[in-house]
C-alpha cells in the first residue's frame, strides 16, 4: 500500500468552529484505546533512561492538538503545546493545564535550544517527506536532549481496522473521513529510516507498539 498525501479536514486551518473540538474529544479516547498515550510514555522513558535525565524537564509538544498524550499533570515534565489553528489552542486552553502557543510548527517561534525535549504525537504523517525533513531540523534546533515521535504504521489491518471502528463509534464526520486517511498516510520502517537519514540522525531507537503505532526517540 503506497503513502498517501491527499489532504485531511483538519488541515484546512479555516476550520474554527466546534468540528475541531467534537474530533479533539474523539481522538483523545483514541488516544486513550489504541496505544497513544502508553507509547508517548514509553518514549520518555526510554530516552531519560539513555540520557540519563533527571528532574522536571520541558517539553515542546509540535501539532499539539489536544495534547491529549500526556496525563493530568503527575508526569516530571512542563509541557508547551505548539498548534497552528486557534480553535484547537482555545480547546488546549479549556482542557489543559499546559502552556499553549499558536503558532507553526514549520517556523518554530523559540529560540535555539529552548526546550530539553520535542514531542510529536499524530503529527508528522501529515506532511510530506520534504516537510517532515524541515520539520524535523526545525526539532533539532530547539530541542537540547532529545525528539519523542509517535506516529501511525502503515497497513491494510489498520486500514480496516480504523475503517470499522469509526463507523461504528465515530460521531464526528471529520474523524470518520481523517482516520483511515490518516493510516493511508502512515510510515514503513524503511520511510522513517530514510527520513531519519536525511536528516543526518544516527542516534535513535524505532519500535512498533499497540496498536499498529511506531515509537522513534532521536537522542540528540
Amino acid at each position: 500500500m503506497q503513502r498517501k498525501n491527499d489532504p485531511e479536514i483538519m488541515d484546512d486551518f479555516s476550520i474554527r468552529d466546534d468540528r475541531i473540538d467534537q474530533a479533539l474529544r474523539e481522538l483523545k479516547t483514541i488516544n486513550i484505546l489504541l496505544g497513544g498515550r502508553g507509547t508517548t510514555r514509553k518514549g520518555f522513558r526510554l530516552l531519560t533512561k539513555k540520557k540519563s535525565l533527571s528532574g522536571r524537564l520541558t517539553v515542546l509538544d509540535a501539532g499539539a492538538g489536544g495534547a491529549d498524550v500526556f496525563g493530568d499533570g503527575d508526569e516530571p515534565y512542563t509541557v508547551t503545546a505548539l498548534d497552528r489553528n486557534p480553535r484547537a489552542c482555545s480547546f488546549l486552553l479549556e482542557h489543559t493545564q499546559h502552556s499553549v502557543v499558536c503558532g507553526d510548527a514549520m517556523e518554530i517561534p523559540f529560540k535555539e535550544k529552548s526546550f530539553d525535549i520535542v514531542h510529536v504525537s499524530l503529527f508528522l504523517h501529515h506532511f510530506r517527506e520534504e516537510e517532515i525533513v524541515h520539520l524535523m531540523q526545525s526539532f533539532m534546533r530547539v530541542a537540547r536532549r532529545g525528539i519523542i515521535i509517535n506516529d501511525l504504521r502503515r497497513s491494510a489491518l489498520a486500514l480496516f481496522g480504523i475503517k470499522i471502528l469509526t463507523i461504528l463509534f465515530s460521531r464526528s464526520g471529520m474523524v470518520q473521513h481523517d482516520a483511515p486517511l490518516s493510516v493511508q498516510r502512515g510510515f514503513t520502517r524503511s520511510e522513517l529510516l530514510h527520513i531519519l537519514a536525511l536528516c543526518s540522525i544516527k542516534q535513535f531507537t524505532i519500535q512498533r507498539t499497540w496498536a499498529f503505532r511506531w515509537l522513534v526517540v532521536v537522542e540528540l
